[in-house]
């Protein structure tokens, strides 16, 4: 189910300070996060986000086109290395020729 509008976006409080400290500044440090459910805000465009899977993290730069998607959305918690019997037929059919 999607947020209330009457309620606005969510980001980490924490996230945007570093977020608002970095455009002051006007600095392009990377900024490390844990918070997967914020909101890409307008302010985030041209920022790096090293975004959290769980395992590592991930760097992540924000464009125009993702003001509205979470950040994690950019940042899969799973790998896809393809199904395991395609492997294994490979391997059969190299051996017999």
């Amino acid at each position: 189910m999607a947020r209330s509008l009457k309620k606005g976006p969510y980001v980490s409080q924490a996230l945007y300070k570093k977020v608002l400290n970095n455009i002051k500044l006007d600095k392009k440090t990377v900024i490390k996060t844990w918070s997967r459910p914020s909101t890409i805000l307008p302010d985030f465009v041209g920022q790096t986000f090293a975004v959290h899977n769980g395992k590592q993290f991930i760097n992540v730069y924000v464009t125009e086109n993702m003001i509205g998607h979470k950040l994690g959305e950019f940042a899969p918690t799973r790998i896809f290395r393809g199904h395991a019997g395609s492997k294994n037929k490979l391997k059969i059919k190299n051996q017999k020729v």
